[in-house]
């Protein structure tokens, strides 16, 4: 998600899937990778260009949506946190982005993306889990599991004793130090090197050591060039690390600085959308998200003042101003009331695999249960096997299901 200003040089001959149905039916899957080998794209335009900028979780396909508005990416490129390209695939419900897209158009909340940025919080082997308290640890982080957190099909067993041991990669919002709610957990068994995105806290220059929440890292190997010359504590930072400890102390490969800031911002008037945790707060008009300042004096709130506090998880929609500023016109909460705390999802296309007996299919590789209350429009559920009979599109709307596998469906309708 983030770019760092040395390496954010585009260097995009990306390969990833195919245009047309084949991308975008892929791309929308929730497991988190496989797929056809990807095909080349146009390179994406340079961030520098973009006029508007989103960092947030992807919550629907058909497009890419992330805060509510559908980006087109049929000529947008993806690349992981070191830049390099990825296929459209790696992104699934519940994934953390940052997306460089063109005008928003706010009347059908729709724009063309440029390049969508993929970063998790945390990549590692799980040390423990609290079933109760809905808790595992990762890399000395302690991740919180809530009802909008998606699992990915590789996640079998759910948030259960038999994840301690396995390498999962966590995308989600950091609030105080050590501590991340999960949008997103899938297993990376494959993985050779682990890393960890986090706020510096007791460094030591002479053992060359800092942590980040309760994972010691040393950055002694690293040669002098390849350490951040900010480097203090209160400095966002990722860090790539080996995946076998030397004493106490996780050994750093790379480390970089890792502030999330919108593309080109410097330059103004930049249309932004932030979703994350408030990590400074002085009032519910003037707060931090992960380094980037908001200014809400001016803004509206729909959910309600009274829950903009310290940690709280919110949606700001605004402009970013010349100093990196970002001037709010609304400020929301992102667990919903309205949707009893679940973030609300949607999906668009062709369905296939319906059961009618278990009352589920798929749309865009994820599982859909039309089992409860369903508001239908311009048809009834006896329509959906005419309509994968004949390719033709419905749009899903809902919520992550208890076992934060698939959507179960509030409304469906036929296109």
């Amino acid at each position: 998600m983030t770019r760092n200003p040395v390496i954010s040089s585009m260097r995009l001959a990306l390969t990833t899937t195919a245009l047309g149905l084949a991308a975008v039916v892929a791309a929308c899957g929730g497991g988190g990778g496989g797929g056809s080998p990807a095909a080349a794209i146009p390179a994406a335009v340079a961030p520098s260009a973009a006029t508007s900028y989103a960092q947030g979780v992807v919550s629907g396909f058909g497009s890419v949506i992330v805060g509510g508005v559908r980006y087109d990416d049929s000529k947008a490129g993806v690349v992981d946190a070191d830049d390099n390209p990825l296929p459209l695939t790696k992104l699934g419900l519940g994934s953390m982005v940052t997306v460089d897209a063109g005008p928003v158009d706010r009347s059908s909340s729709t724009a063309a993306a440029t390049r969508f940025h993929l970063s998790d919080e945390v990549l590692g082997q799980v040390a423990s889990v609290d079933t109760t308290a809905q808790t595992l640890v990762v890399l000395g982080q302690t991740v919180t599991v809530n009802a909008s957190t998606v699992f990915a099909s590789s996640i079998t067993s759910g948030l259960t004793q038999a994840l301690v041991g396995t390498v999962v990669e966590v995308h989600g919002t950091a609030g105080a130090a050590g501590q991340i709610t999960a949008t997103r957990i899938e297993a990376a068994a494959a993985a050779s090197s682990y890393h960890l995105r986090g706020t510096v806290a007791a460094l030591d220059t002479t053992a060359k050591t800092f942590s980040i929440g309760a994972a010691s890292i040393s950055y002694a190997s690293l040669a002098a060039a390849d350490v951040p010359g900010t480097l203090a504590n209160g400095l966002i930072v990722r860090v790539k690390l080996n995946t076998v400890q030397s004493g106490s102390n996780w050994v750093a490969t790379a480390l970089r600085g890792d502030k999330r800031v919108p593309a080109g911002s410097g330059a103004g008037s930049t249309d932004t959308h932030i979703e994350g945790a408030i990590t400074v707060f002085t009032s519910s008009a003037a707060f931090e998200i992960g380094g980037v300042k908001v200014d809400a004096s001016a803004a509206t709130f729909p959910d309600g003042s009274a829950g903009i506090v310290p940690g709280a998880r919110v949606e700001v929609t605004g402009t970013t101003n010349a100093s990196g500023t970002l001037v709010a016109a609304k400020v929301e909460l992102d667990d919903k009331p309205s949707a009893g705390g679940k973030r609300p999802l949607e999906l668009h296309g062709a369905l296939t695999a319906l059961d009618t007996s278990a009352k589920t299919f798929l749309l865009r590789t994820v599982t859909v249960s039309y089992s409860g209350t369903v508001a239908y429009t311009n048809g009834t559920a006896a329509d959906l096997a005419t309509y994968q009979a004949s390719g033709k599109n419905v749009d899903v709307y809902g919520v992550l299901s208890s076992d934060r596998k698939q959507l179960e469906a509030s409304r469906i309708d036929f296109k």
